[in-house]
């Protein structure tokens, strides 16, 4: 392919321009900074490395929009769980791949270039396997190859209702397995990626809810050095059923308990004290932020501003962002949500940059980029030579951005965002967006609506 020139590009040792980015095999081979443009360079505006997304149900994106209506009782996380169940109760393998493809068209358009999908839908609808045991992850799979997005998958273990080894409700027969059937699926899953030339595997206890302790350390070990993720502390509920089942909070007892380390990305963490805050942030652990799947449900605030405060020794926690239930799917909302949360709560602005780096939209990317990296086990390497080119070019003759220089551009993306922001993404070198739609929009677009047809009219 023709070199890549950009005006200006958010290198690793910072903003340079006039940069050449030439690419081979799906990777950046070289760059090249104060060029001009050669005569075949192709042409763009601003160039930043493409965000992980750390958390997704892709799945959930079919139901966007369908739980905003109060019913006959008070709404929360757990009434509007009860309607989730009813929507996947419907969902066969062909319709989990046209939804997944259509999340992940939405994801490459708006600057994700790597998905974490978090999934736990296995089983037929009455909850018995398929007989091949990975069915539906080799349709998140094939989502992921016809949209090319770079995919971490994270089978997930669900084996009980709540903590201590309850029973499990009827609508989660569809997630359920033992430990040896997880196991096994694990490694069909393993064969289901395979084909994708850098997909990645980890491994996801749902939550302490749904795993016993003995379980969760049987589960972490089955892939030496693979990312472990876990929801925890997303609700208050969850808080106190974990200290009425052990005496400790679920990150408390995590930590505590379940050796958390840099392998791990805690999902939501959403209900800390200010002692788990500060241990989470020292235990190297990423934790895995969806800010807009946690104002749609109603969760809480995360403790951003002490979690991202740099303790005695100078370290500060680790975050990445994630779509979770894709209500919406776009990182810029994800991040202005993650501020915008905190100025509310606080009553103040510019709460998560530092006088170090002043710039609130420049701390928030960058730490979801590094972050995000780590969650999925990916080198975070940026746009430099032997990295993979996954890159993002912004517009910058959009009205928001023209006239904006820097870590500028990336203010304005995230708290001025609009569609068209985001002209053109490469995965792995290829171009699969062009003037901000992906290349195969329609033709997924179509096969969505047609799943949408029979699933909602069912």
């Amino acid at each position: 392919m023709p070199s890549l020139w950009f005006k200006t590009a958010l290198l690793p040792q910072g903003w340079a321009e006039q940069v050449r980015l030439t690419v081979a095999h799906g990777r950046i081979a070289a760059v090249e900074t104060g060029v001009p443009p050669a005569a075949d360079d192709e042409r763009h505006g601003a160039a930043l490395p493409g965000l992980c997304n750390v958390h997704s149900h892709a799945f959930q994106r079919g139901m966007a929009g369908l739980t905003e209506f109060r019913g006959p009782t008070a709404d929360d996380f757990w009434t509007w769980r009860a309607l989730m169940y009813r929507f996947l109760d419907r969902i066969t393998p062909e319709d989990m791949e046209a939804i997944a493809a259509q999340a992940y068209v939405e994801m490459l358009q708006t600057g994700f270039t790597r998905v974490g999908e978090f999934h736990y839908l296995h089983h037929d609808p009455a909850g018995e396997p398929y007989a091949d045991l990975a069915e539906m992850a080799g349709r998140i799979a094939a989502a992921a190859d016809d949209t090319g997005i770079g995919l971490t998958l994270l089978p997930v273990l669900y084996a009980h209702g709540n903590f201590g080894g309850a029973p499990p409700a009827p609508g989660q027969r569809r997630f359920l397995n033992s430990v040896d059937r997880f196991a096994a699926l694990v490694e069909a899953s393993r064969t289901a990626i395979a084909a994708l030339p850098d997909a990645n595997l980890g491994v996801a206890p749902h939550s302490l809810r749904a795993v016993t302790a003995e379980e969760l350390a049987e589960v972490t070990g089955l892939i030496p050095g693979a990312p472990v993720h876990i929801h925890a502390a997303e609700q208050t509920r969850e808080v106190d059923d974990s200290l009425a089942w052990s005496g400790q909070r679920p990150v408390e007892w995590l930590l505590d308990h379940a050796g958390v380390d840099q392998r791990w990305c805690l999902i939501h963490a959403t209900h800390l004290t200010p002692a788990e805050t500060e241990a989470l942030a020292a235990s190297g652990a990423v934790a895995g932020l969806c800010p807009i799947t946690e104002a749609n449900l109603g969760d809480g605030v995360f403790p951003a501003a002490d979690y991202l405060a740099p303790d005695a020794l100078g370290v500060v926690g680790r975050f990445g962002i994630g779509t979770d239930s894709n209500v919406a799917i776009d990182p810029a909302q994800e991040l202005r949500g993650l501020e915008y949360a905190q100025r509310l709560t606080l009553r103040a602005r510019n709460v998560l940059s530092s006088a170090a780096r002043p710039s609130t939209g420049g701390t928030l990317f960058e730490g979801a980029w590094a972050g995000g990296a780590q969650a999925l086990g990916q080198p975070a390497l940026g746009l430099a030579a032997g990295a993979a080119a996954d890159i993002v070019a912004l517009d910058g003759d959009h009205p928001s951005l023209y006239g904006r220089a820097g870590d500028a551009l990336l203010d304005a993306w995230v708290f001025a965002g609009a569609p068209g922001m985001v002209g053109s993404v490469w995965r792995a070198g290829r171009p699969v967006v062009r003037g901000g739609r992906h290349r195969q929009a329609e033709r997924i677009g179509r096969r969505y609506r047609r799943t949408l047809d029979r699933l909602l009219g069912a």
